[in-house]
């Protein structure tokens, strides 16, 4: 039984085997069909994305151009045309750059405005350099009154504000070391006029040579003490005079500044009693900043103001050292003050005057006005009513004027209303929506 099972088992196997053949061809086949047709169909896919995508792109453009384009494809599209957009809009902006860096404005606008248009042209300027000042008295022509040796203010003869003459009496004090110098004066003074009327011959050449230092000697310290010529004949005359007691009197012709003393004061020597100063004649001393380089001679013109009164004065002499304090250069000036209107302490406005040695382009500060880079522009008329701003180069101060570069001469330029033209020209640049 089992040999005849397995020859049915081997004969089915032996029919079946071409019948697996025929069926592995048969799908081998097939799946080559397949392939086939993938491959045609993929091939026909690919034309046809081929065809629909250059068609796709065609009708992308079209809609591009009318609706701003969508897909994938359309972005490329997109950046073309934003760069393309991009570039029309920088044209765009700098044509209205330039249109808006000018201001156009009619006659009623530049009147109302207060807008004056000068022609620049090269000149020479006479400019001014003002400077803070103070009034001060005359160094050269002051005294100030003090005692040589210390003392006791006795008596006042002049107050605050006096004019004196040269040799009136200003104060009494006293003395203990005068009082021993007058002593001794009173002294050595009869002695020497017995031995001087008896003669060298007579009293011996010794004692006439002693007699005469001591006399001499007693005079020169009075006289150092303050005491005046008159002063010493006064005691050795019969008058009753106290020991001890003497005068200062003025040196000069002038006012009294200052008289910071009380009647019954003691005074220690050298202490200032009396300031006096001829107020004829007055400096003026100006505090220039140190960056300023300026050399200002002896005789250079100026002209003082102090209120309303102006005069005019003399520079005489210039400091060459800067105050540690105020960091300012002192230049010191002479004014005649005839009438007694300027006195010590007041401030005063300097100005020196000059005049540039080449004709410069100068401009009024007001003409001058920052740009949106911060350069220095004036605003130049190219046409009647229309301004341009035209950067410069700034030069010297000129008083109220200031020296420029950049510019060409006869060129139109505005000298008053610039701050105006220069918002009309920021208005017209302004854009609301920050494009």
């Amino acid at each position: 039984m089992n040999k005849t099972v397995l020859a049915v088992f081997i004969a089915s196997y032996v029919g079946a085997a071409p019948s697996f053949a025929q069926e592995s061809d048969q799908k081998h086949a097939h799946n080559e069909t397949v392939t086939r047709i993938d491959k045609s169909i993929q091939d026909k896919h690919d034309e046809h994305t081929d065809d629909g995508h250059e068609e796709h792109e065609l009708q992308d453009g079209q809609k591009h151009d009318e609706h701003g384009g969508e897909g994938a494809d359309e972005h490329d599209d997109h950046e073309s045309e934003h760069a393309h957009d991009k570039g029309e809009s920088e044209n765009k902006d700098d044509e209205e750059h330039d249109e808006s860096a000018s201001a156009s404005l009619d006659s009623n606008q530049m009147a109302l405005a207060n807008i004056k248009v000068s022609t620049l042209s090269p000149k020479i300027v006479n400019y001014t350099l003002y400077a803070p000042g103070e009034i001060l008295s005359n160094g050269y022509s002051s005294y100030r009154v003090s005692p040589r040796v210390a003392s006791v203010v006795t008596r006042r003869h002049v107050a605050l504000g006096d004019r004196v003459n040269k040799g009136q009496v200003l104060v009494t004090l006293f003395s203990e070391t005068v009082a021993q110098a007058q002593a001794n004066y009173r002294t050595t003074y009869p002695e020497w006029e017995r031995v001087k009327g008896l003669g060298r011959k007579t009293v011996g050449e010794q004692r006439y040579i002693d007699a005469k230092a001591n006399f001499e000697a007693a005079s020169a310290v009075l006289i150092s003490y303050g005491l005046s010529d008159a002063d010493l004949k006064t005691l050795t005359s019969q008058q009753s005079i106290a020991l001890g007691e003497y005068s200062l009197r003025a040196e000069i012709d002038g006012a009294v500044l200052s008289d910071s003393f009380e009647q019954g004061q003691r005074i220690d020597a050298g202490e200032p009693l009396i300031s006096l100063a001829d107020e004829s004649e007055l400096w003026v001393e100006a505090h220039l900043p140190s960056n300023i380089n300026l050399r200002l001679g002896a005789g250079s013109p100026a002209q003082i103001k102090v209120g309303d009164f102006t005069v005019d004065a003399t520079v005489t002499q210039e400091a060459h050292t800067i105050d540690p304090v105020t960091r300012t250069r002192t230049v010191r000036l002479l004014v005649s003050n005839p009438e007694h209107r300027l006195h010590p302490g007041q401030f005063a406005e300097v100005y020196f005057r000059f005049l540039t040695k080449m004709p410069v382009m100068a401009v009024s500060e007001s003409a001058l006005m920052r740009g949106p880079d911060g350069d220095w522009t004036v605003f130049v008329e190219d046409h009647p009513g229309e301004f341009l701003p035209v950067e410069v180069e700034l030069g010297r101060a000129l008083g109220g004027l200031r020296e420029i570069t950049g510019v060409e001469p006869g060129s139109r330029v505005v000298s008053e209303g610039a701050f105006f033209v220069a918002s009309q020209i920021a208005k017209g640049g302004f854009d609301p929506h920050n494009h």
